[in-house]
């Protein structure tokens, strides 16, 4: 498993971006992508830990071709989302566990709309977690999100260790993993990771507001490396898989996948250790 990321900056560059608009023609943009968050936490016994996760992300689409840009009110940093994710891990026995999740936030054109005109979006899960050996673990639970529509999927989780520093991590529909431990430091991950972003906007300021949203999958390879007992970097790169992108009304997606790099700094605090660290990744 990869160390916990109790606080944790990430940065992400995905370039080459075209989109086609019927007054300005076709424009290319580099997706920018900011990210912080943080995990408080509320409570730890032998049985329960919770922890709450407030979390802030900043977006732009930067201009990459001249004249004037179309999605101006996209630009500047103005995609914002503030988020609060509550994560629990219920220890029923030795080797079975429930894992719960919820994650709230608000995103949206803060230059188009107020904080109060913003919807809230959401998404609910629960997992039942079963150890089946000292290499083995499997799980089955549900995932429910409402953002501008309501969607139900199955969660499935399978760990398996085949070698003493390499092993599989599952945790479907949001991640699939290979992983060998190089070090007792250093991870290297081949990975494929999905990535989902919804933002409210309100370029024409009428009373409903807009909405952006791309569905992505990241395939590629990620390096994790501990410095010390409390820092650690991660740095990933590969391809960005497009499965559908709706950026604003009339924009039609000539290129929307590519290449998609990202680097993460993060604080490992030596009191999350076992398995609380499942209610942090």
């Amino acid at each position: 498993m990869a160390p916990s990321k109790w606080l944790s900056f990430r940065a992400t560059q995905a370039p080459g971006k075209l989109y086609q608009f019927s007054n300005a023609g076709t424009k290319k943009f580099t997706h920018e992508e900011f990210y912080m968050r943080a995990w408080l936490p509320l409570a730890k016994t032998k049985r329960v830990t919770v922890l709450l996760g407030p979390n802030y992300r900043s977006e732009q689409f930067e201009l990459k071709t001249q004249g004037e840009n179309p999605i101006s009110n996209m630009q500047g940093w103005n995609l914002r989302s503030y988020g609060l994710d509550l994560n629990s891990l219920i220890r029923l026995d030795s080797t079975s566990w429930i894992i719960t999740t919820s994650h709230i936030n608000k995103s949206g054109n803060l230059a188009d709309l107020t904080f109060k005109q913003i919807p809230i979006n959401y998404t609910l899960s629960a997992t039942y977690l079963k150890r089946k050996s000292a290499n083995k673990e499997i799980g089955a639970g549900a995932m429910l999100n409402q953002s501008f529509k309501t969607t139900i999927l199955p969660v499935f989780i399978f760990n398996y260790n085949y070698a003493e520093n390499a092993g599989f991590e599952l945790m479907l529909p949001k991640r699939a993993a290979w992983r060998n431990n190089l070090s007792p430091n250093d991870i290297l991950y081949v990975k494929a990771e999905s990535v989902t972003r919804t933002y409210y906007l309100n370029p024409l300021h009428t009373g409903d507001p807009d909405v952006c949203r791309r569905v992505d999958v990241d395939m590629g390879l990620t390096y994790n490396r501990k410095i010390g007992n409390i820092l650690g970097i991660e740095l990933s790169a590969g391809y960005r898989k497009n499965l559908s992108s709706r950026l604003v009304t009339g924009a039609i997606p000539i290129r929307a996948s590519g290449l998609a790099m990202t680097f993460d700094v993060y604080v490992q605090p030596p009191s999350f250790k076992g398995k609380a660290r499942k209610a942090l990744q």
